[in-house]
Formats: structure tokens, C-alpha cells, sequence
């Protein structure tokens, strides 16, 4: 038995697979979001979005609606952005949700769909299935091409006593309809494109590198690689581009659609606490830590390993030496930044950040190798 066939994919092994009911997906499609509200009857719609979204509202088709907007999401949301979403929401008493903007404004939107009215607190419902159920239709508007939250049944919120993030996953806050129109990452800046350029290949590749790896999650992960491997260079160089824009578009929904079935892995654990700890943006942080941990893998999975390598148009390998220099090279290319430090991490802090990447047994579990603290800190230094 070679060391891939643990993660080659069991045909006979039960999958959950779940996405959207419906899905708009094309450059100009935004308004399709309001003739959905239109064609429900829907007339109370709640918008949660950032600032900068929350001023082209005007680009979703609302009118004939009383519109409530949440404009106040932030990087990384926290229990207290929560909590005011929901007071907002409880007052609005929408019919349907509009998440619009990046994944924190689709992470809210979920649970802002799903709790107010219900009795249920955000403690309450962390964990898998422990929401009650829908109470607004749910719309979401991906504003970035890196998240895949559009597709999926999860939320993730910061509880900042702990500084840890907390994971909802509910049936319940899958959308009723994506929106997916590229035309709204135009305005992207380059460095951001790149941040969740790379955040859409680490969802595609951790889940192919799984231990839950399977056959009908494989094909989305391995071409979402492909396009990005693709589109994101040319997206990086002209932010205008729109085919550029719409691979990556594609790429991130077909991530989001590995994430419910099969979910992330080593990757984005030892990503979570620079966020959470320092306030490095997700997309950022799991750009600096994708090489390390792919490489860190190889010898559990290389065949597999090749395969991401080569999707992204570099040289096949599976030593991880070559295949570290590979990734590496290929994301400081895009302009990531790949130092520890230039983001003001202190030295000192790097044990206890391993001890709450270790800590986050959800994804670390799917790794197709173990994952110590001691591996988590050597990676940190590396990266340093």
C-alpha cells in the first residue's frame, strides 16, 4: 500500500454533499438577487456587509424592498460584531438575509438567518447541527473569490476572551440562492486578490489532501486548483481582467463546495491563530502557511502532492524540500507576503500560537499526517 491510497477515495463511503438550491453564477448577475426577493414576495430584506459594500447595496435590484443594511462587518468578526448584527436583525424582522461582501459578511448573514426570533444564543449553536432551524431566506452575494461561504454550511466567529475561533455548521444556513457575479471583484486590490486567490487553493487542496478525501469532492478540488493556478496571476497583473476574474470566482465556489463534506485541514489550523492572535487577514495568513504544510505533507500523500503542483502549472515533485520551494517561490511570486514577522508577530508568542493551532482537533484530525505542536512551532520559526 502506498502512502496516497489512505486518501485515494472510497466509492462505498457515505458523503454529505450539499451547495446552494439555487446558484446564479456570470458577470452581471448581482440584480438576479432581486428579482429572487421579488419573485418570494419577500418585502423586509436585512443586507449584512461591510462598509465599502455596504454603499453599492444599489447593485443587488432591491428597490420596492424596505431594505435594512448591517454595514459594520469586520475582518475576523468577533462575538460583540455578532451580537450587534442580531440586535439589528431582531429589529428588522427581515423575510430574507443578503449576505454580502467577503466570508465575514456571509458567516454573519448565516447565523443572522437563523437566530434572531429563535431563543437560541451564538453558544447554543456552536458546533455541528444545534440550530433550530431557518428563520429568513437566505441570499448570498460573494464580493471576494477566496471564501467559498456562498456554497457552504458553516460559520466562523471569533470569541475574542479565548481568541479562538467558534464554528457553527447547520443545514440550516445553506443559501437559498448564490449569487455569484464577478464583475464584483473588479475592484479587488492586487494584494488582496492574491490573499484570497491563495485562500481558495488552500480550501481546494486541504481537501484534497484529506483524509476525507473522496471521489466526488476530488474533481471540484482538483480543477478549483487548476484555475486558480491559472486566473490568479492574470488577475494579480490587470484587476480588470474579467475572465481572470471569473476563474477565480469559480475556483473559490468550487472550494466552498469541498468545505461542507469534506472541510479543510492542517493548513488552516496552523493559519487560525494569526488571525484570531494578531489580526492577519485569513487570506493572508493561509497564504504565508501553504507551503509549509504541503510540503510537510508530501510524504503522507505524494502522488497527490504532484498533482497540486503540477495544477498550478509547476514542476511535479513530492520531496519536500522541492516541493516547499515550489509553493513558496509560486506565492511570493503573487506578492504574498511570506514572513512571520513582517506582520509584527512576536518570537515569543509562537509557542503558545502552536498550542491553539494544536488545539483545533476539527481540522487538524483530517490532516494526512499528524500534526505536533513541536511540527506546528517548527513551521512558525520556519516561517519567522
Amino acid at each position: 500500500m502506498t502512502p496516497d491510497d489512505t486518501t485515494t477515495g472510497d466509492l462505498t463511503r457515505p458523503i454529505d454533499l450539499t451547495r446552494p438550491r439555487r446558484v446564479e453564477f456570470g458577470s452581471g448577475t448581482a440584480p438576479a438577487a432581486g428579482r429572487w426577493i421579488r419573485e418570494n414576495n419577500f418585502t423586509r430584506v436585512l443586507v449584512v456587509a461591510d462598509a465599502f459594500n455596504a454603499a453599492r447595496v444599489d447593485l443587488l435590484g432591491l428597490a420596492g424592498a424596505a431594505v435594512t443594511v448591517f454595514a459594520e462587518i469586520k475582518p475576523e468578526p468577533d462575538l460583540p460584531n455578532l451580537e450587534a448584527l442580531l440586535a439589528v436583525a431582531e429589529r428588522a424582522g427581515a423575510q430574507a438575509v443578503i449576505g454580502f461582501g467577503g466570508g465575514s459578511a456571509m458567516d454573519l448573514a448565516k447565523l443572522a438567518a437563523v437566530l434572531p426570533g429563535s431563543g437560541q444564543s451564538p453558544a447554543d449553536v456552536v458546533g455541528v447541527e444545534k440550530v433550530a432551524g431557518k428563520r429568513a431566506a437566505l441570499v448570498q452575494v460573494p464580493t471576494t473569490a477566496g471564501t467559498g461561504s456562498e456554497a457552504g454550511t458553516r460559520a466562523l466567529v471569533t470569541d475574542p476572551a479565548t481568541r479562538s475561533k467558534l464554528a457553527v455548521q447547520s443545514r440550516h444556513m445553506l443559501a437559498d440562492l448564490a449569487v455569484i457575479d464577478p464583475d464584483l471583484t473588479l475592484s479587488v486590490p492586487p494584494a488582496v486578490t492574491a490573499a484570497t486567490g491563495v485562500d481558495a487553493l488552500a480550501h481546494c487542496v486541504e481537501a484534497y489532501t484529506n483524509r476525507k478525501a473522496h471521489p466526488a469532492t476530488d474533481l471540484y478540488a482538483l480543477e478549483g486548483a487548476r484555475l486558480v493556478g491559472r486566473w490568479l496571476p492574470r488577475a494579480i497583473a490587470d484587476g480588470g481582467d474579467r475572465a481572470a476574474r471569473a476563474g477565480l470566482a469559480l475556483a473559490s465556489f468550487y472550494g466552498g463546495l469541498c468545505l461542507g463534506p469534506v472541510n479543510t485541514a492542517g493548513g488552516h489550523a496552523v493559519a487560525y491563530p494569526l488571525g484570531t492572535r494578531h489580526h492577519v487577514a485569513h487570506g493572508a495568513a493561509n497564504a504565508l502557511i501553504f507551503p509549509h504544510v504541503l510540503a510537510f505533507n508530501a510524504p503522507a500523500v505524494p502522488q497527490r502532492t504532484a498533482a497540486v503542483l503540477a495544477a498550478l502549472g509547476l514542476r511535479a515533485a513530492t520531496d519536500p524540500a522541492a516541493v516547499f520551494d515550489a509553493a513558496h517561490r509560486w506565492c511570493a511570486g503573487l506578492g504574498c507576503e511570506m514572513r512571520l514577522s513582517a506582520y509584527g508577530v512576536p518570537q515569543d508568542d509562537l509557542p503558545r500560537m502552536a498550542e491553539e493551532a494544536h488545539a483545533i482537533r476539527r481540522l487538524l484530525d483530517n490532516n494526512p499526517r499528524d500534526l505536533t505542536r513541536d511540527d506546528i512551532l517548527a513551521i512558525y520559526r520556519a516561517a519567522y
